[in-house]
């Protein structure tokens, strides 16, 4: 018997605050590796959002008052959110990222 394995694939929202004070990078260049994670995970992609750069309510540090804001919204198995924060997790431009399922 042929069984057919289906993935079950979700729509995603993530939301990555990236931290370029230290980067001689563009924004670009850092959203188009952003892009190839995700490509390597097997998520597609289907809008990025620029949200700007935006300040922070309360400062850690005095002379860092903000950070820029991306918004990708991808369909993915379910796995890929977790293996998304795990690729990410030691990059030092990545400040945070927040994924979750849209309805």
């Amino acid at each position: 018997m042929n069984f057919k394995q289906t993935t079950t694939e979700r729509n995603y929202k993530a939301t990555f605050i990236l931290d370029t004070r230290e980067l001689e990078e563009q924004l670009e260049t850092l959203v188009e590796k952003l892009k190839n994670i995700l490509s390597q995970l097997k998520a597609q992609i289907n809008e990025i959002e620029h949200l700007g750069r935006k300040d922070f309510t309360r400062l850690t540090q005095k002379k860092h008052t903000g950070d820029f804001f991306i918004e990708i919204d991808f369909t993915a198995s379910p796995e890929v959110p977790a293996a998304l924060k795990e690729k990410l997790r030691l990059d030092k431009t990545v400040k945070n990222i927040v994924v979750f399922s849209q309805t």
